[in-house]
């Protein structure tokens, strides 16, 4: 019997099971792949979560991991280039967003949560059922591994586990599709050190497609747009088109555009933007892209996924440290802090979806609003918007460890 079991190894579910093993509570996180070691998943450190590690006394090691720091956010259109976000202006120890890859973070989130009393990962570990009270309540997971089948009882059962979310699927609350018209192919390119110095996280616009550019601790990573569905033809058409596409928007990419040799060095990501309904039954919590998904245009899942957590360990603390289930009504509690501020940043991603759709359905080039050239050129106005990326809307603030009951009741 554990206090809580957590389904799924992401940023959300590794921040969840520190914040609540710090306070005392044991967590057991099960995660099905053997290791963390999987390409072009987000890699971007918000300062918010920067912050957040420090407070925990985590970012200063963190952070002497290989790392990139990224300071600005661009658009390139032809004939000009806009920097929608300058996060060095930022009143912050940490004014840039440290692009680091997932495994590394995940690795090391894992070492401190197994370095807490009562706390423990287990990797290879796969959901195959919910444990279910006779009314209905969840009280924890059936899991398979290596050895076998196991049940393993727990007061909170918390899903984790991504857009596919397996724990999403056996408590029937499907996600509701608030439409994408946007896939991407993910591809590496070496780094030179000629590449210009100021690209960290830029956006290349062309007719039919942009390209995504994130610098990194293994090169440029490469995003190259296709319409929602567009995989088959694109495949079908080679790598060719994407060369010249690369080669023509970022002409000092094309020295090395023809290292990218055939599909098989690409990955394809189908981007979606949904929630679920309800985030939580009685006993079951889903947070993250379990409960919503977010587009990786702007690098918000991973931040929206750690406030998830924050703000789900601020109100399960005080109820778990009791020794009882936390209530529906705690669990209701949380997603009425969090949802709002997913539908606002869901609501813009859905804005940006439609006009892309529209530009291509008319066959105009796609390109960000024009009134941005303008508007980031108002002093303070990329400090704003490197804040609200930054941080996102109304970001939780993790609140000090309440204090223990006294198991006699006595003051």
């Amino acid at each position: 019997m554990t206090d809580c079991v957590i389904a799924g190894g992401g940023p959300g579910g590794m921040v969840l099971a520190y914040l609540l093993g710090r306070a005392g509570i044991s967590v057991t996180l099960l995660e099905k792949h053997r290791d963390f070691d999987r390409d072009f998943r987000g890699d971007s450190l918000h300062p918010y979560t920067l912050e957040l590690l420090d407070r925990l006394g985590l970012a200063e090691r963190l952070l002497s991991l290989p790392h990139h720091k990224a300071r600005l956010f661009r658009f390139h259109v032809p004939g000009a280039t806009i920097t929608a976000a300058d996060y060095g202006k930022l009143r912050s120890p940490f004014n840039y967003v440290a692009l680091m890859p997932q495994a590394r973070f995940l690795d090391f989130l894992s070492e401190q949560v197994e370095a807490l009393p009562g706390c423990r990962v287990m990797t290879g570990c796969t959901v195959t059922d919910l444990l279910t009270a006779e009314n209905g309540e969840v009280r924890g997971v059936r899991y398979r591994d290596s050895a076998g089948t196991h049940d393993l009882p727990a007061a909170l059962t918390v899903g984790s586990d991504g857009r596919f979310s397996r724990l999403r699927k056996l408590a029937g609350q499907p996600a509701h599709s608030l439409g994408a018209a946007t896939d991407l192919l993910w591809f590496r390119l070496p780094r030179h050190d000629t590449d210009p110095p100021d690209a960290d996280v830029d956006l290349f616009f062309g007719r039919d497609h942009y390209v995504g550019l994130l610098a990194g601790t293994a090169g440029w990573q490469v995003g190259y747009t296709l319409p929602k569905g567009g995989y088959p033809a694109a495949r079908n058409d080679g790598v060719e088109p994407i060369r010249r596409f690369v080669a023509g928007q970022i002409p000092w990419l094309a020295d090395r555009v023809h290292l990218l040799e055939d599909f098989s060095q690409t990955t394809l990501l189908s981007v979606d933007i949904s929630r679920v309904t309800s985030w939580w039954k009685p006993g079951l919590l889903l947070i993250g892209d379990a409960a919503h998904v977010i587009s990786p245009v702007g690098g918000n899942g991973i931040l929206m996924a750690i406030q998830d957590a924050v703000a789900a360990a601020n109100h399960l603390v005080p109820a778990l440290r009791t020794g009882r289930p936390a209530s529906g009504e705690v669990l209701a509690a949380i997603q009425a802090e969090r949802e709002p501020a997913i539908r606002r940043v869901q609501a813009q991603q859905v804005r940006t979806e439609r006009r892309i759709a529209a530009a291509r359905t008319k066959g105009r080039p796609i390109a960000p609003p024009s009134f941005l050239r303008y508007v980031t050129a108002i002093p303070g106005v990329r400090r704003i918007l490197a804040s609200a990326n930054a941080y996102g809307p109304r970001p939780p603030r993790l609140l000090p460890l309440p204090s223990r009951p006294d198991p006699t009741g006595s003051s």
